[in-house]
């Protein structure tokens, strides 16, 4: 009998202890309010402040009001949901800690590219999930613009991505990615005035190898703008399109100077007397030469003027026909 009395007198007291306890915990709870918030992201990456402050600007937006207010009446599970929501986390996870701050860890959707089509943009991660564009989880990532479907999924870019985001001389000369297509995927360098067909996503060493050789070796004496498009899609070999599309001209071309000044010097054909005749010169017959004013009457018989001999009349021939 005596046990029995004494188990109910420990149990009692056992009640009486639970309830001041859950008493003063109300009180202390009441008492104390939501010191701040907050936020761990679970990585070591440089844009985690970026997250860090998209968090907490999209929690200025909660319905609920946080800081300030007692902590028991805080629901961490909503806080939560309307967290999980967005795309861009893979885990939230909401918690009182013992100092009295809100604390929210988080474990981000880490995404690779950011992708611009026809309807917008967005991330994708490594494994082609789609993250909404939020401008407050804006990170640095590489661009792409193309239209991608079920055959043509945009994870399709992301080995060549990830061999210019580790290659110097690929992330300092590109700007970002054109997707036509598998085949043909576009990089516009930061050098304008081209653009470079690197193919598909094989051979990505090669193609840099080759890029490079046309950047040091050609470009430099041909010009920088003297092309349109450079291709190393195919093996062994840079074909490069010219910007100007006029046909070029391979045979020699001979252009005859005029030069005006020798045009005004004298010729044979200057000093020569011209003669008038009468009648009609067949084409292509010699022209005749130039007679004398004074025949010479040699072997003929008639009157002649002597030769040196001054005469102002105007001197007249006479032929017999005699010999």
């Amino acid at each position: 009998m005596r046990k029995t009395l004494l188990k109910w007198l420990i149990l009692t007291l056992l009640l009486i202890y639970a309830g001041w306890v859950a008493v003063w915990a109300g009180g202390e709870a009441e008492r104390h309010t939501c010191a701040g918030i907050e936020v761990r992201v679970e990585s070591n990456l440089l844009s985690d402040s970026t997250t860090q402050a998209g968090v907490l600007a999209h929690l200025g937006a909660y319905e609920g009001k946080i800081k300030g207010i007692p902590t028991h009446r805080i629901n961490t599970q909503a806080i939560e949901d309307y967290l999980s929501h967005l795309s861009n986390f893979e885990t939230v996870e909401c918690v009182i800690t013992s100092d009295h701050f809100l604390r929210i860890d988080i474990v981000p959707m880490r995404p690779e590219v950011r992708i611009f089509d026809s309807k917008g943009s967005y991330y994708i991660n490594r494994t082609g999930k789609r993250i909404d564009s939020n401008a407050n989880f804006f990170v640095d990532v590489p661009v792409v613009k193309g239209e991608f479907t079920e055959n043509f999924p945009a994870t399709t870019v992301l080995p060549l991505t990830r061999f210019i985001a580790s290659d110097p001389f690929m992330s300092q000369l590109v700007a970002m990615i054109e997707a036509k297509d598998a085949d043909n995927l576009l990089l516009v360098p930061r050098i304008h005035g081209h653009l470079i067909n690197f193919g598909d996503t094989t051979r990505l060493a090669e193609k840099r190898d080759a890029l490079k050789a046309m950047y040091r070796k050609v470009l430099p004496y041909k010009g920088w703008e003297t092309y349109d498009t450079i291709s190393v899609r195919f093996r062994g070999q840079v074909v490069a399109t010219r910007r100007d599309k006029k046909p070029l001209i391979h045979s020699a071309t001979y252009v005859e100077e005029y030069d005006p000044e020798e045009a005004t010097l004298p010729t044979d054909d200057d000093n020569t007397p011209s003669t008038t005749t009468t009648g009609t010169t067949p084409a292509g017959s010699p022209k005749p030469k130039a007679e004398s004013a004074v025949a010479q009457a040699k072997g003929s018989k008639g009157t002649s003027t002597p030769t040196g001999t001054p005469d102002t009349s105007t001197p007249t021939t006479t032929q017999s026909s005699a010999p």
